[in-house]
């Protein structure tokens, strides 16, 4: 991260690593938690749920962000157990998140995912339908949008979709980027990430798993 930062005429604190502990055993996080690390992300509300809620007895300063698509009937358990979340994608979800941070006094920082590639099989908002959703989130959900999120196509390389997700959050007026994992991290902090998230590269690429 430093390598790129400077590459990129960047201050190393403009971007945060955000630590995938999906899936990963116990004694793996508690070895990144040792470290000092305190920012990760999980897929699954049930499974940072489990993960999650006794580790922060021994370490409350953990931030939590959701990197996984998430359902509108798991809005209210995301919303108190998470501090961020990067994968708002439709008016029903963010409407739901709506309503539950209101019931819980809560006004968590959001990211919109964009499906760059316009995968038939990935979640996110087409490019051409974010200016919509934007302004449904910012105007009626009254969300704190504070950025964009994407995951580029496995099959091609990232920079085309990394260059398109930072001339969308400049038209749209936002700051953040959430993208680029553990095999492109360096290509995203080249093209104005804030957060990176990676995985394998910290704790190592689990047997039956894609490296993130």
């Amino acid at each position: 991260m430093a390598a790129a930062c400077k590459k990129a005429a960047r201050p190393l604190d403009s971007v945060s690593l955000v630590a995938v502990s999906k899936t990963q055993p116990e004694d793996a996080v508690e070895k990144v938690l040792q470290q000092g690390h305190r920012l990760f992300g999980e897929n699954r509300v049930q499974e940072a749920q489990t993960r999650w809620l006794p580790l922060r007895e021994k370490h409350p300063d953990v931030k939590l962000h959701l990197i996984g698509h998430l359902q509108t009937n798991k809005a209210k358990d995301a919303v108190a157990l998470f501090d961020c979340i990067e994968t708002v994608d439709s008016d029903r979800l963010a409407a739901a998140l709506k309503n539950e941070m209101e019931k819980q006094g809560r006004n968590l920082p959001c990211f919109i995912q964009v499906n760059t590639g316009e995968e038939e099989q990935k979640d996110g908002v087409a490019p051409r339908d974010l200016p919509k959703l934007l302004a449904f989130c910012r105007d009626e959900a009254k969300l704190n949008i504070a950025g964009l999120m994407c995951i580029p196509p496995a099959d091609e390389i990232p920079d085309l979709h990394f260059a398109l997700l930072h001339k969308i959050a400049l038209e749209q007026g936002l700051t953040q980027l959430s993208m680029g994992m553990s095999a492109d991290f360096e290509t995203a902090i080249r093209y104005g990430a804030s957060h990176i998230r990676v995985g394998s590269a910290l704790f190592g690429v689990r047997e039956n798993t894609i490296p993130v």
